[in-house]
């Protein structure tokens, strides 16, 4: 066995990867981008080295630096996890060179799989049913002939693409023509490959996948099948296994398939064969070979009660396994459910989000395994994929799994960039996938809107506040927070009939410009301030009803008082700090993430709040008289300097008016 493994990726999967190494009392080497540094992979690895600055073309795809690693540790394999080195033919032969051992497949099947006209014609040497389809073509015109014959609609793809890239459903020759060259490019610039073919598009489609593992000496076991037709954009949301809904005598068949194809290269260590299901035949054809572990691994191992990592290292460290007592003993148990938990913002058609995540909490109940990498303080790059976590649930059947699955989803807590965590929340809770009914275009027609506020403009300093605030901590240095003008604050929160705690923004001199995307009830309160919820200027102290999609404009404070404060019906929801959602600037900590609102931060809603209690209007006599004035009462300190501050001095102090500067700190009182 080998004593020391280097883990060439980041993230969960990396996790992974060194808690299985430390089960096997095999010690782990991290690799790690600097923007990875807090990373758990980091931190659990027995070692790690830093790749330097910069994203993955300069980090985790620099195959140099990865080799000059494991030099320097003296790590006598590399596990490449998903992603990045995994499939790279040449890697495995730099690997080999070095007398490191690569823990996956030969270079040879990497290759002969990641093209996927080559595997076509292995699918078709073994047997295994293929769509119709097309060699490589060489022009558009042999194109449009081969689409005409096959009939549209059909699927344009490069023969090299990965992870939904390089690929096009055409449903005309129009369409074909427009995409032809981008295909080609895309294939060139991502893959070093413009070669593309054609492929009959199946309209009620499934994705249906079998995880295999051989000896590489011909043997070849299937674990059994996963479904992961719940897809946006080619990229995988839901997995689960077993596949609901198919025949015992498919599912023996594509176990068979799997393996006879396998078997034909003798392949070596774990990989998965995909498959397209026509929903409307029930006939299934070949798709594609994956030669690594894949995300959704974790489904597997827990209705089959293996370690896939294990039987990974143990191959590459040279244990032969026994492949007839592995089959012997494979037995599934009940059903488990996998979704991915992304840093990216549904809303916003799944932008990227980086930022700090200044609330992490996975839920730890019995029959859910959170694969993770962050954890709260950690900020995540804008360089790399944006998944933080992979929830998986098992339980006894179907029905229950997704029950448990939902429960975890709404146990945990992200806050701090954006994530698809309330999507998930909605999806899980939707009727095709409770059916068990859902094709690979099935995502293409949900949606989720959430109750949020998108920040257009910040303002000068807005902040989260609550009342009645961050006290008592004086004896640790923190002085209390909360809104300067906490009577007005309580006031726009009785107007809403909202709890006396909840949070709103505090406005300071210049107001933000915000965009709400879910129907509310907002008040604006204390000083006066210009406003307009689109076109139409509205007023303070009054509950104002708010459309889904309508945008209020903050201008500046009038001439007197310098805060305005905006309360929303149910209150901004953010995590709590000391016991207070309240900002503390200067101590970054607090109401979003600590700091005064930027553009482009999203600020949390109470979904459907109850605003029954809200009131049209104040008595008069509550209302607050804001001016420039205030009187302080202050007090001698307890250590005179006569010398300089004299009886006059003293007398000229009290006899005259202040004026607190507008860079004056907020804690300068």
């Amino acid at each position: 066995m080998f004593a020391k493994v280097l883990i060439a990726n980041r993230g969960a999967i990396a996790v992974r990867i060194i808690r299985t190494l430390k089960k096997m009392n095999v010690a782990s080497v991290a690799v790690y981008a600097q923007s990875d540094a807090d990373s758990l992979h980091v931190r659990d690895a027995d070692q790690a080295v830093c790749l330097g600055e910069g994203a993955a073309a300069d980090t985790y795809l620099d195959i140099d630096k990865i080799l000059a690693a494991a030099a320097a540790t003296g790590a006598q394999a590399i596990h490449p996890g998903y992603g990045f080195l995994s499939e790279n033919a040449a890697f495995v032969r730099r690997c080999e060179e070095q007398g490191i051992a690569f823990i996956g497949p030969t270079p040879e099947q990497i290759e002969v799989f990641g093209l996927k006209h080559r595997a076509r014609e292995l699918a078709q040497n073994a047997g295994v049913p293929l769509s119709p389809g097309t060699e490589l073509l060489q022009d558009l015109e042999d194109s449009v002939a081969a689409a005409g014959a096959i009939g549209y609609p059909v699927m344009l793809k490069s023969t090299a693409g990965g992870g939904g890239i390089g690929m096009q459903l055409c449903h005309s020759r129009t369409d074909l023509e427009g995409a032809f060259d981008a295909v080609k490019r895309l294939g060139a610039s991502n893959f070093a490959d413009d070669g593309v073919f054609i492929e009959k598009y199946i309209a009620r489609a499934r994705h249906i996948e079998v995880q295999v593992f051989g000896d590489g000496a011909g043997g070849v076991l299937a674990i059994g099948e996963r479904d992961c037709s719940s897809q946006r954009r080619n990229q995988k949301v839901v997995e689960e296994c077993p596949a609901p809904h198919l025949g015992d005598d498919v599912r023996a068949e594509l176990h068979a398939t799997a393996e006879a194809l396998l078997a034909s290269v003798s392949y070596r260590n774990a990989g998965t064969v995909e498959f397209i299901y026509d929903v409307d035949t029930g006939e299934f054809y070949f798709l594609e070979v994956n030669t690594r572990l894949q995300v959704e691994h974790g489904v597997t191992e827990q209705v089959y009660g293996v370690d896939l990592v294990q039987w990974m290292v143990t191959l590459a460290a040279g244990v032969e396994p026994d492949m007839a007592a592995r089959r012997a003993a494979l037995e599934p148990a009940g059903h488990a459910i996998q979704v991915r938990i992304y840093a990216e913002d549904p809303y916003r058609n799944f932008q990227p989000s980086a930022d700090l995540l200044s609330e992490v909490e996975f839920p730890e109940l019995p029959g859910v395994r959170i694969d993770r990498w962050v954890e709260t303080g950690i900020t995540v790059p804008p360089f790399f994929d944006p998944m933080l976590a992979k929830v998986i649930v098992h339980a006894a059947d179907r029905n229950a799994a997704l029950a448990k699955l939902q429960d975890a989803l709404d146990q945990t807590r992200l806050y701090g960039c954006e994530t698809n965590l309330g999507y998930l929340r909605a999806l899980s809770r939707d009727a095709t996938l409770a059916d068990g009914l859902v094709t690979t275009r099935y995502l293409d027609d949900f949606r989720h809107t959430p109750a949020r506020v998108d920040v257009i403009s910040a303002g000068t300093q807005t902040t989260i506040q609550d009342y009645p605030s961050r006290t008592g901590y004086w004896d640790v240095g923190i002085p209390p927070s909360g809104p300067f003008d906490d009577y007005s604050f309580r006031l726009a929160n009785r107007l809403l009939g909202n709890e006396q705690g909840a949070a709103g923004l505090e406005l300071t001199l210049q107001g933000p410009t915000l965009q709400f995307s879910a129907a509310t009830r907002i008040v604006i309160a204390g000083a006066g301030i210009d406003a307009h919820l689109d076109d139409d200027p509205v007023p303070l102290w009054r509950v104002l009803d708010v459309a889904a999609g309508q945008t209020l404009r903050m201008g500046s404070v009038k001439e007197q008082g310098a805060r305005a404060y905006l309360c929303v019906a149910g209150g901004i929801q953010c995590p709590r700090y000391l016991e207070s959602r309240s900002t503390f600037t200067l101590g970054q900590f607090g109401g979003h993430n600590g700091r005064a609102l930027r553009a482009g931060d999203v600020l949390h809603l109470t979904p459907d709040a109850d605003s029954a209690a809200a009131r049209s209007k104040l008595p008069p006599e509550l209302l607050p008289v804001i001016d420039n004035g205030w009187q302080l009462r202050v007090v001698y300190g307890p250590h005179g300097a006569p010398e300089f501050f004299t009886p006059g001095d003293i007398d000229t102090f009290f006899e005259h008016d202040w004026e607190v500067h507008y860079n004056s700190s907020r804690t300068g009182i």
